[in-house]
């Protein structure tokens, strides 16, 4: 059995979710996908795929061996470019998640320069505002906001976002600024309840992350932050998103953000990637490419 053309059969099944595209990415007959994925099994001693009419999944064991495979392939193919002195193009595909509005304002224009640059690799981008699990889902790296748990990932921070309460000049016009938390609770406001709990809201001061908590009681709950920064624009009530989200409001005088004295601590922005051996040079050459700028951008949309 040929180890490494069996390690490919694998990785191209799971990629491409059936034998069948295996077949046709490999350009290699189906029977013959069938059996050298069947003698890989038997080598091992352990079923690594459940097959199904319409499905094909890893099992357990099969998760751990395919990510293994996926890396000791990408590292033998690294020492060949290398080797043929072709180190300096990274090829393949690169497999990026990240939240939904900081990922088409901050994360996509990077990727599209990257892009540019690289033309030997593709990049699937995934846009979503829940963590998905590295492993499991196949994802070669993340961009996370907040505190990260702990884990065996490595994490390269970029920067920090701001938890902003804001709100349009006429609703502060007709309720009043307010010079403290505890005035929200005259003012209407606008939840966002995908930043976790509608209420209460946390606010700091002076560095402590947690000094109060004021209950809100919300004229509206909206469940995208899109949604709560147009309630506050059209003078609903005023809301507290991601000081990212608001930037381009802010800068236009639509909106006005208040009670930056007591906001709670920013929140981290980091770039997760599992740290297993040595990388692959097309994640080194986006985390070396994309770092730096996305920090950059980070900076320049801070609110004052």
């Amino acid at each position: 059995m040929d180890r490494f053309e069996a390690m490919s059969i694998l990785v191209a099944a799971v990629e491409a979710g059936s034998l069948t595209g295996a077949g046709r990415r490999l350009n290699m007959p189906l029977p013959s996908v069938s059996r050298k994925l069947a003698e890989l099994e038997d080598h091992l001693g352990t079923r690594l795929l459940t097959r199904t009419t319409r499905k094909l999944t890893l099992t357990d064991a099969g998760k751990d061996y395919f990510q293994s495979c996926k890396r000791i392939l990408e590292e033998v193919g690294d020492a060949e470019r290398k080797a043929a002195g072709e180190q300096s193009a990274p090829k393949g595909e690169l497999v990026v998640t990240t939240p939904i509005v900081f990922g088409r304002l901050h994360v996509l224009p990077v990727v599209s320069a990257f892009l540019a640059l690289y033309p030997d690799i593709n990049v699937r981008m995934l846009l979503s505002d829940r963590n998905v699990h590295l492993l499991e889902d196949d994802i070669d790296l993340a961009v996370r906001i907040g505190a990260l748990p702990d884990s065996t990932m490595v994490a390269r921070r970029v920067g920090s976002v701001r938890r902003v309460v804001c709100g349009s000049p006429g609703c502060f016009e007709r309720y009043g600024v307010p010079a403290s938390p505890a005035d929200l609770e005259r003012l209407p406001c606008v939840t966002f309840d995908m930043m976790g709990s509608p209420n209460p809201w946390p606010f700091g001061k002076g560095g402590k992350a947690r000094e109060a908590v004021v209950e809100i009681r919300p004229r509206l709950c909206v469940n995208t932050a899109e949604a709560a920064l147009d309630a506050a624009i059209a003078g609903v009530g005023v809301t507290r998103v991601l000081s990212y989200q608001a930037a381009r409001a802010v800068k236009e005088g639509l909106l006005q953000v208040v009670l930056q004295a007591f906001e709670p601590a920013p929140l981290p922005v980091h770039i997760l990637y599992q740290g297993r051996g040595e990388l692959p040079v097309k994640m080194r050459s986006f985390l070396d490419f994309a770092a730096p700028r996305l920090r950059g951008r980070l900076e320049a949309v801070a609110l004052s």
